[in-house]
């Protein structure tokens, strides 16, 4: 039931023609709701596809084959609903949502929801990072928790000497010695580490900074890459203590108000506590629950309470929607189209190979915040996120496009993320006839 749901809503909120069909049925045209009605030539409450208010939707005509291409995403992967943005040349040409925000509200997405992007998170840390090493507060190469002194280990005298050789270069690139595989995620054991500190749970980033340097690291600083949650929380404190702000406010003055972004911001771990716009969760079918990381709470479904979004706020917990993430992608990404917030060498230096022996030869590599693949002269950059509840992939390609798709699920398995980057190359190439449009 949810799946014709979905379905139905995404098909609703997608015209394909200019209606004159006039069905006193249909409620009244509200604009930017999400929902074409009635009379509406999109979803801007009238029939005119010429005035100021036609610029809330997209016109479908070029976008019939690209939309299909995600409904049967919907239906193959059992989502409730998402949104994608696509710029060409620095000029957004689409946004769009599909399926359903809230099944239990029977609400349709609008382009203009927010998500939970998860690792998302990280390109955005890394270009606050890169600005404040272009005003010259931080330097790549020096060590990273020598800036943490008020962050001190429980146990000084059993502190892993290798931290000392962390560099903020580690933290940007995974080279930090943390790997989860070897070891764990201490993100997601903030009731553990909680415990282990003498507070009360769920633990907030900073004790998880000092938890985690009494942890012996799992390999040398800078002789391996391994994806660490963590070694962006630590770029998170060190923004804050740097910039003498709190983490979210660097963000913004740094980067997202340059940018012209309003309406991302982090985001919370409880339903109750969503932001205004944001899209209801949903578990993979038969997930079941999980302990909440809140005394007292019980068992609660994964995608809320089981893991705590607040301490995840640097690499893991921002909330946007499709066009102002993919507003800032066009921000940082190099190209003269669209006012860059970073200077040229910020931006070659954060998507630069990385001198760790793991990408020796490699066609691709994981730069600051980004992946990255040399391809005609120019690159692809992209990066994907997930959570329970969450699925986010942006992309910035070779020639000149972004593409942004964010949804309010995942599958069981966690591989839907491969789905999304093919369906949005799949979707783009079904495109014959670009509009001259700037919808942002």
């Amino acid at each position: 039931m949810r799946l014709a749901l979905c379905v139905l809503a995404a098909l609703a909120a997608c015209p394909s023609v200019d209606s004159d069909d006039d069905d006193s049925s249909d409620p009244p045209a509200v604009c930017g709701d999400g929902v074409v009605q009635g009379d509406e030539f999109c979803d801007d409450g009238n029939a005119d596809d010429g005035d100021a208010c036609a610029r809330d939707c997209t016109p479908a005509a070029p976008f019939h084959a690209f939309d299909q291409v995600f409904l049967d995403l919907l239906a193959d992967w059992d989502l409730p609903g998402g949104a994608v943005a696509l710029v060409k040349d620095g000029r957004l040409v689409l946004r769009r949502g599909y399926g359903l925000a809230d099944v239990e509200a029977d609400e349709a997405t609008r382009w203009q929801d927010r998500f939970r992007v998860a690792s998302v998170s990280k390109p955005i840390t890394a270009a606050a990072v890169m600005s404040l090493v272009e005003e010259g507060l931080l330097d790549l190469d020096e060590p990273a928790f020598a800036l943490l002194d008020d962050l001190p280990a429980a146990d000084p005298a059993a502190e892993d000497p290798r931290l000392a050789q962390v560099t903020i270069r580690d933290l940007l690139q995974h080279s930090g010695g943390w790997d989860r595989d070897a070891s764990f995620d201490p993100m997601f054991f903030s009731t553990q580490i909680a415990t282990a500190m003498g507070v009360e749970a769920p633990a907030e980033a900073e004790t998880i900074v000092r938890y985690m340097r009494n942890v012996p690291l799992d390999f040398d600083p800078g002789t391996a890459y391994a994806y660490s949650n963590f070694g962006y929380c630590v770029l998170g404190r060190i923004i804050e203590r740097v910039a003498g702000a709190p983490y979210a406010e660097v963000v913004r003055e740094r980067i997202l108000d340059p940018a012209g972004i309003e309406s991302m911001a982090l985001g919370r771990s409880l339903l109750e506590d969503r932001l205004t716009g944001e899209v209801r969760y949903y578990g993979a079918p038969g997930q079941g629950v999980a302990p909440s990381v809140f005394p007292g709470e019980g068992m609660v479904p994964l995608e809320y309470g089981s893991f705590y979004l607040e301490a995840m706020d640097s690499h893991g917990a921002w909330v946007a929607s499709a066009p102002e993430l993919a507003r800032f992608v066009e921000a940082v990404d190099g190209r003269p189209d669209f006012a860059d917030v970073l200077t040229p060498s910020a931006i070659d230096a954060m998507t630069a190979q990385p001198a760790v022996p793991t990408w020796a030869g490699s066609p691709y590599w994981y730069a600051f915040g980004w992946l990255v693949r040399p391809s005609n002269g120019d690159a692809n950059w992209w990066h994907g996120g997930s959570l329970p509840g969450t699925t986010a992939k942006i992309i910035r390609t070779w020639d000149g496009f972004t593409m942004v798709a964010l949804f309010n699920a995942r599958d069981p398995q966690a591989q839907v993320g491969g789905a999304v980057d093919a369906a949005l190359w799949e979707a783009r190439d079904t495109v014959t006839a670009w509009p001259d449009y700037d919808l942002f």
